[in-house]
């Protein structure tokens, strides 16, 4: 497989897009709109998961031998993939801490 430059723009993209979707639930929940971050945390599953796909293509492909050229944009699709997963993660436990703080707030 030779390394398709619209394989790593869609990496990149998708990745982003999973990033941002976070970011948008994150957002939703300071203003307590419980079912946007839900939606907003599924639409950023989902495009990270199509990012990790392409990710695994990729993978697969190089078979630890090197066959797939490194190169910086490759690099660069790496880097907002693995920070977009990080931002999803982190994302849901913070949406889980402003319900907990809502909750509070309520039983007041």
């Amino acid at each position: 497989m030779e390394l398709d430059e619209t394989t790593v723009m869609e990496l990149i993209i998708q990745a982003g897009e999973a990033r941002s979707m976070s970011m948008e639930a994150l957002r939703a929940a300071r203003n307590y709109d419980w079912a946007t971050a839900d939606s907003m945390l599924t639409a950023a599953s989902a495009a990270a998961k199509a990012a990790h796909k392409i990710q695994t293509t990729l993978i697969g492909a190089d078979e630890g031998c090197g066959k797939i050229p490194v190169n910086l944009i490759l690099v660069h699709a790496q880097d907002h993939l693995m920070n977009a997963m990080l931002c999803r993660e982190l994302a849901e436990e913070i949406i889980a801490l402003h319900r907990e703080i809502a909750a509070l707030k309520q039983a007041k």
